[in-house]
């Protein structure tokens, strides 16, 4: 059985949670992404940000981007996958929070990032197809 170690991106990055959302904003559009997990100095995960957090809960409120911290943003249990769990499990916690990407614990620790499209490179492609289809109808149905 595959396990989430076996297919996740191990050079992802976290952000500190005592940098600014300005930093978190130049590291997403230097990675061209939308999303980054943020971490305390203990290494372990305590929330992500989304571009669209940085726009709706900073800017749009008008806040600095250069001066709110991440942490500020850290609200709430960010959903993570074990790195032993099995893509099967991680598959179900996309398709139930509507996700595309689970930071990846172990040991307590952040230590990579799981996406909808590193399970599509390495697994079955029926069930690639039905996480796909769950997850984009589901985003759908929310709009």
């Amino acid at each position: 059985m595959s396990v989430v170690r076996e297919f996740m991106t191990t050079d992802a990055w976290c952000i500190p949670e005592d940098q600014t959302l300005e930093d978190a904003a130049r590291k997403m559009k230097e990675l061209d992404c939308g999303s980054l997990p943020i971490c305390g100095n203990d290494g372990k995960l305590s929330g992500v940000i989304t571009d669209r957090d940085i726009v709706i809960k900073c800017l749009a409120e008008g806040k600095d981007a250069r001066e709110v911290r991440a942490s500020e943003l850290a609200q709430g249990k960010p959903y993570w996958i074990d790195a032993d769990a099995s893509i099967d499990e991680c598959i179900r916690m996309m398709e139930e929070h509507q996700v595309r990407r689970l930071p990846v614990i172990s040991d307590h620790k952040f230590v990579g990032i799981i996406s909808q499209g590193d399970i599509a490179r390495n697994y079955s492609e029926d069930r690639v197809g039905e996480m796909v289809e769950h997850i984009s109808a589901r985003e759908h149905m929310a709009h």
